[in-house]
């Protein structure tokens, strides 16, 4: 069956026959696409799985015979990375790059 793609009016897509609705934002691949290209809802979805970690490590965090060298080990390794997943293509603003900082240092802190 071979699909026949039709673009009528501005902004409206059908598809083997049916209209594919529009939408302003849609995962793919795991990342959050905006209409405006903008990567806010990204960068939510990223530091709220870095608070994840960060309470999954309370562990590790909270042991008092944990040296503090080893604690910083597994914020980098594990926390860090999960924030900073596939952010290798965000095209950054001012304002993002501070929100990304300040979610690390309420972290550390």
């Amino acid at each position: 069956m071979l699909f026949q793609w039709k673009e009528r009016r501005a902004g409206e897509v059908t598809l083997d026959g049916r209209q594919i609705p529009k939408v302003d934002k849609f995962e793919y691949l795991g990342s959050i696409i905006q209409q405006n290209g903008d990567v806010d809802e990204d960068i939510n979805q990223h530091i709220r799985v870095g608070c994840q970690k960060w309470k999954v490590g309370s562990g590790v965090r909270c042991d008092k015979r944990v040296p503090l060298g080893l604690k910083g080990e597994v914020y980098r390794m594990i926390v860090r990375s999960a924030v900073l997943y596939r952010s290798e293509c965000w095209p950054l603003k001012k304002m993002e790059v501070q929100r990304l900082m300040v979610a690390e240092m309420r972290m550390v802190r």
